[in-house]
């Protein structure tokens, strides 16, 4: 990254010195060169792996939000991801629960991520908290921070040792360096901020989440527009709009410092050579640099001195400079950057918007300081706090964050007298921004269909039972079922999980009579009914430790149901019982248009789930026995065998299943789960929403008082959309 850096800034040199030569042409088609060329192998990286495209946040919240996104976590994505970071940024881009453990792995990777960027441990595990994982627990924190803390320190001694030579001093934090906020001892007026400034701040915050609320606004538009017209066609046209936004954010760049940038005097300057000035003073600490671009002696090009440099050094530049950048520079620069990075985000490239969002924020903070100082004579606030406060508001009102990037900005800056007024601007900026619209992560992920679960419901929303929001019409197997039935279920249907069942009918000896696969279904959901029968009794018979006469009737009434005829007679009062359709369940969304009513919702004894994956693991070890059979000769398989395949299960579209006889059976009892998750179809949505968030699960049977499944919830029946849509429905029934 540092060599490609040097590249980018030696490029920008040669460029500058060949302006002032008359050659400005040339100058600027080798710009167009080295931009187009490193944005062009950033697309064909994403067209390798789509799911390198972008900030790579949006993917990270789903997949923390309990939403399997595939490709996220392989080898090759990292390695694209890696490379076309590298090239955007060269490229002028402005920008044994196996789940369980790779969320873990997840959370912490995406901490680190943010911790060594901006050498903020604390902020960075706040960040994973905040913006990313619905599953927390105590054990889990200690791990992320002790996480971030390596990934900081760790990126901090091998840049210090290499860029100084001083192994194991520890001089730079992240690789993004606010630098250090602090007045100059000759002005004895300025302070960092007073309580009066807090009046500006919060008014930046409104403007902020204004602002933050257009750019949201305007992106959306750009993606739904991008889905309806670049994507659905040939890859090579989203590498073509790449190129497009690269050619045009180069020739911007270039005629904007050529033709709006105005020249500064700098009060306090030395000649460094090539054309760059190093500042003093204030700015001595700040290890960048300022741009002469078509500017004369003694003087800079405060455009080009913003746009010429990388975002980090420009933003050093808004920050701590001693010169002053014009307020028409300042809101051209903004607005031109507004809508380079508004049209950036969401290409087919990987690229970020924090840094771009900083940038474009910091300038918009040191033109509220230039006007405060220039026009309403406020001689005591301190610009680089205002180009602080700035960024702060825009961030804030593009992403809506609040705990976790007060803390990585308190972090960077190393100054904790900027907490309170960070928080709070960044606390009005995302109330102004969310009267209008979402965040952008949470935008994009809305745009891709992605069931991510909020927090919390809204209380209106506990006037909803599980009844109104399950899914009534399910597809299920059966204990002991044939290959051709399972292959045609797998290959019709997407479901990640299936119920285990058993129909429930009065008249089941004549079936069994003949068939050894119906048999066998009714033998298992007798011995399991028995078995909860025989639950039942035990805890009746610990009833007579109450002293309650008609509770020791009770259960010496019970005690009669111990031999063998009784029951059988217990069982088939049991199986007699019927589940009455909940009026909510509606037969126009039936499997089946030629169902009856009593078809459509028959009782099915719930025994279990089992994944697709197991299924189509058990279809290609050819785990079965005939009907000739008993099951007890199918093969078994163990819990390593069944998850050799992890995390890249077969496809079932891909197997070839002509071997297998379709008249086999498959009894899938061993493997599935016999004691999944399950609600009462009267239960709050509230608590199925903290069910699913909590335990981070998929799907959820609803199973009744008598042991059988009624539906089926998983998380797009808990999205916002869905609930409001079925609260509606509720209204409307009252």
């Amino acid at each position: 990254m540092g060599g490609m850096l040097l590249l980018s800034l030696t490029l920008r040199a040669a460029v500058e010195e060949c302006t002032e030569k008359g050659c400005l042409a040339l100058s600027l088609l080798e710009l167009l060169g080295f931009n187009l060329t490193f944005v062009f192998l950033a697309s064909l990286l994403v067209l390798i792996q789509p799911v390198a495209a972008g900030s790579g946040i949006p993917e990270i919240k789903c997949y923390l939000n309990g939403v399997k996104v595939p490709g996220v976590v392989r080898l090759r994505t990292v390695v694209c991801k890696a490379m076309g970071v590298l090239f955007s940024v060269a490229g002028g881009k402005k920008g044994y629960d196996f789940d369980g453990d790779k969320r873990d792995f997840v959370s912490a990777g995406a901490a680190a991520g943010v911790a060594a960027a901006f050498g903020a441990p604390i902020g960075g595990t706040l960040f994973s908290l905040e913006e990313g994982s619905s599953f927390w627990n105590q054990g889990l924190t200690w791990k992320v921070l002790f996480c971030s803390m390596a990934a900081t320190f760790t990126l901090n001694f091998f840049r210090s040792g290499i860029q100084f030579g001083s192994w194991g001093s520890f001089q730079l934090p992240g690789l993004l360096n606010f630098g250090e906020f602090k007045c100059s001892e000759s002005d004895k007026k300025c302070h960092l901020w007073t309580a009066v400034d807090l009046g500006f701040f919060i008014l930046m915050g409104i403007v902020g989440g204004l602002l933050g609320a257009t750019f949201n606004c305007l992106n959306k538009r750009l993606a739904k527009y991008r889905m309806r017209n670049v994507h659905p066609k040939p890859k090579l046209v989203r590498v073509l709009e790449s190129l497009l936004v690269s050619l045009t954010t180069t020739v911007v760049v270039f005629v904007a410092s050529m033709v709006l940038g105005e020249c500064r005097q700098m009060s306090s300057t030395s000649r460094t050579g090539n054309d760059t000035w190093s500042m003093q003073g204030t700015s001595e600490d700040v290890n960048s640099s300022i741009k002469t671009f078509f500017c004369p002696n003694e003087t800079y090009n405060d455009m080009a001195t913003l746009f010429f440099n990388p975002q980090e050094s420009a933003i050093l530049q808004l920050f701590h400079q001693d010169g002053t950048f014009s307020p028409v520079t300042l809101s051209l620069f903004f607005l031109l950057y507004f809508l380079l990075s508004c049209w950036t985000y969401g290409i087919s490239v990987p690229s970020g918007l924090f840094v771009p969002s900083l940038l474009c924020g910091a300038a918009f903070g040191r033109l509220v300081a230039n006007l405060l100082k220039s026009y309403i004579g406020l001689d005591h606030i301190y610009s680089g706090t205002f180009a602080l406060i700035g960024a702060a508001a825009f961030l804030g009102g593009v992403v809506r964050m609040t705990i976790s990037l007060t803390v990585i900005l308190i972090e960077s800056t190393n100054e904790i007298t900027y907490g309170l007024p960070i928080m709070i601007t960044l606390m009005v900026a995302k109330w102004t921004g969310d009267f209008f619209n979402k965040g952008i992560y949470d935008i994009h992920v809305n745009l891709r269909g992605v069931p991510l679960l909020e927090w919390e419901t809204e209380v209106e929303m506990d006037k909803l039972r599980a009844s109104d929001i399950m899914e009534p019409n399910l597809t299920y197997v059966y204990p002991h079922t044939r290959i051709q039935s399972l292959v045609s279920i797998l290959r019709t249907t997407v479901h990640h999980a299936f119920p285990v069942v058993t129909e429930n009918r009065g008249n089941e000896r004549e079936f069994m009579k003949g068939n050894q696969l119906i048999s066998n279904n009714i033998k298992f959901k007798k011995s399991s009914i028995l078995t909860r029968a025989g639950e039942q009794r035990k805890r009746s018979q610990s009833m007579k430790s109450y002293p309650s006469s008609e509770l020791r009737n009770m259960c010496d009434e019970h005690i009669t149901t111990e031999e063998p005829p009784e029951k059988e007679d217990l069982l088939q009062q049991m199986l007699e019982r019927r589940y009455t359709p909940y009026p909510n369940l509606y037969p126009d969304q039936s499997p089946s248009e030629e169902w009856t009513m009593e078809e459509r919702f028959r009782p099915l004894t719930f025994h279990g789930l089992i994944l697709r994956s197991q299924l189509v693991t058990l279809l290609v070890r050819g785990v079965c026995y005939s009907e000739s059979q008993s099951s007890a000769s199918q093969p078994r398989l163990s819990h390593a065998e069944m998850s050799e395949d992890y995390p890249r299960y077969p496809d079932i579209h891909d197997l070839d299943l002509t071997l297998l006889n379709p008249r086999m059976i498959v009894d899938v009892t061993p493997y599935m789960n016999p004691s999944p998750f399950a609600v009462s179809p009267n239960t709050h949505v509230s608590q199925v929403f903290n069910l699913f968030r909590t335990m981070g699960l998929r799907h959820l049977p609803v199973v009744n008082a008598v042991g059988e499944i009624v539906g089926i919830i998983t998380r797009h029946n808990l999205t916002h959309e869905f609930l409001q849509a079925r609260l509606r429905q509720h209204y409307q029934t009252i």
